[in-house]
């Protein structure tokens, strides 16, 4: 067998593979080079790697499974997010797996996710796509030469896009793609599909897993960066609803993107890069994301302007998913190691696609709870193949896809730091407002600038009458007509119409955490007129 690269300290001789070569922890250069030799993708007139991810181009949520055996059975938050599988058929689609990649030329990356190397989880990821490989240099955590020569993993990827089940049915599974999650062998097996963010999200899943209950560390799907004082802010919210791009603010030092834990003295990044939507991504309206697309960085789904080796990211004739995978050091004001103070501000970024939320609004501890666990937003298109327009859902803990604990143990969590801590909630309404148009996000990033700063300390709040948030009547830069959604409408029995649909929803769904609920989280809930 062949080898290539930085190799680490142990083999995998205990799996069972046998390749005919392994190139080992390539960087961007050697990536680069693989992926141009292999006919996986182009270069683009930037420097980065366009690439598609064929048939499947967001996550399959109905295709993830969880072995349930006695270590899951109990711990384990089962239904539709949560899908069991047996362990025998774990077992036989992996022994597959393992046969097929006799002979093959496959990479292998040793990594970390975490950036706190007290929590972090050693992983070690086996792909036969190169620019899979690249993708996990981008969004892992890439140990030093001297980290590598001591470095065992305890949690093993093996993703093979080019592998289908044929027998699907016979293994339970819905179709011939899956993402098969193994606690017990502490192993996550994907195939079927050459989306990428199902290596990542699945790692998420897992630190969701071991980190509450483990390391009373509250893993959150969320972004955070810092002050230059050193404050941390916090930005909760799903795909779509600005996570990566208001927390890439050039005042301020970005300390990760989408995954990050909650001790008791700190919030620390699981990854080691950021993965952004870039549909209709501009210099102007998003210059650090757009900066950050440079040599290393991966294109997915992207189209050419005719001619020319430029990317249009208006052009979604391949899914409205389109995203960039780079390095944080792409971004000029990352911090690194990606380790922040504990959290002086919390943002619940919401895509209100009814349009009756204000843009800001402050919440107390009992409406923070209420909203956390319901996690409302609207499905934006392109992050779960099917959705081609706004669908209002509610995901708990904004990121119920990635909880294999039940809602209540992070809510749980989030409330006790929460009285540890003195933080200042608000929830931010990224989507449209009361004219039907979507906030402009010069007036978003202004609002969140102006919470950051302390200038809203002083200004009048009233009472959203519905949902008893207050919003403030005032804001630096933001036209007032805009804080207040009733007003934009014009038509006040259309408004009250569509603010009550919206409280019964939120209610509807809530009433499956009820029985889970103290008083002081009831209290947050809506009160449709």
């Amino acid at each position: 067998m062949q080898e290539f690269g930085i190799k680490s300290s142990n083999g995998f001789d205990a799996l069972g593979i046998k390749p005919a070569s392994v190139k080992w922890n390539l960087g961007p250069a050697a990536c680069t080079e693989e992926v141009l030799k292999n006919g996986e993708g182009v270069l683009t007139d930037r420097g980065s790697v366009m690439v598609d991810t064929g048939k499947f181009t967001g996550r399959a949520p109905k295709d993830k499974f969880v072995v349930e055996d006695d270590k899951t059975r109990d711990t384990v938050w089962w239904g539709n997010i949560n899908q069991p599988i047996a362990p025998e058929k774990f077992d036989i689609l992996f022994d597959r797996m393992v046969n097929y990649l006799e002979g093959k030329d496959i990479y292998v990356r040793d990594c970390f996710a975490g950036a706190d190397p007290n929590y972090r989880l050693n992983v070690r990821i086996f792909n036969t796509i190169a620019w899979q490989h690249m993708f996990t240099y981008n969004m892992f955590i890439n140990p030093s030469k001297e980290e590598l020569e001591t470095f065992e993993s305890n949690f093993t990827i093996i993703c093979i896009p080019e592998f289908e089940a044929e027998d699907y049915a016979e293994l339970g599974l819905r179709q011939k793609n899956f993402a098969l999650l193994n606690m017990s062998k502490r192993m996550l097996i994907i195939g079927g599909t050459a989306y990428a963010g199902e290596m990542k999200k699945g790692i998420f899943s897992v630190l969701n897993y071991i980190l509450p209950q483990e390391r009373d560390v509250l893993s959150m799907h969320c972004s955070a960066n810092e002050g230059k004082d050193g404050d941390v802010a916090i930005f909760f919210g799903l795909s779509g609803t600005g996570k990566t791009t208001l927390s890439a603010d050039p005042n301020r030092n970005l300390i990760g993107d989408d995954e990050h834990g909650w001790t008791e003295n700190s919030v620390f990044n699981f990854e080691g890069g950021c993965y952004a939507k870039s549909v209709d991504l501009t210099e102007e309206k998003e210059p650090e994301i757009w900066n950050a697309i440079k040599f290393g960085a991966i294109e997915e789904n992207t189209r050419f302007f005719p001619g020319t080796r430029t990317i249009d990211y208006e052009n979604t004739t391949v899914t409205e998913n389109i995203r960039v995978s780079y390095p944080i050091e792409h971004i000029e004001n990352a911090k690194v190691p990606s380790v922040g103070n504990l959290p002086k501000n919390i943002f619940f970024l919401t895509f209100d696609a009814s349009g009756t939320l204000p843009p800001i609004s402050k919440l107390s501890k009992g409406q923070a709870m209420f909203h956390f666990i319901s996690g409302y937003t609207s499905k934006v298109a392109g992050t779960e193949m099917g959705i081609t327009e706004p669908v209002p859902t509610f995901s708990a803990c904004f990121g119920a896809a990635f909880l294999p604990l039940h809602p209540t143990k992070y809510a749980e969590m989030l409330g006790k730091k929460m009285e540890e801590s003195n933080v200042n909630v608000w929830m931010i309404n990224t989507g449209l407002n009361g004219s039907g148009e979507r906030t402009k996000l010069k007036y978003t990033r202004a609002m969140i600038t102006a919470a950051l700063e302390g200038k809203l300390d002083g200004v009048t709040f009233e009472e959203h009458p519905e949902f008893g948030v207050s919003f403030p009547t005032e804001c630096p830069e933001v036209p007032a007509e805009l804080l207040n959604p009733r007003t934009l409408w014009g038509d006040d029995a259309k408004y009250q119409t569509e603010v009550n649909k919206l409280a019964d929803k939120f209610n509807a769904n809530f009433a499956k955490y009820e029985e889970f609920a103290n008083e002081e989280i009831m209290n947050g809930a809506p009160k449709a007129k």
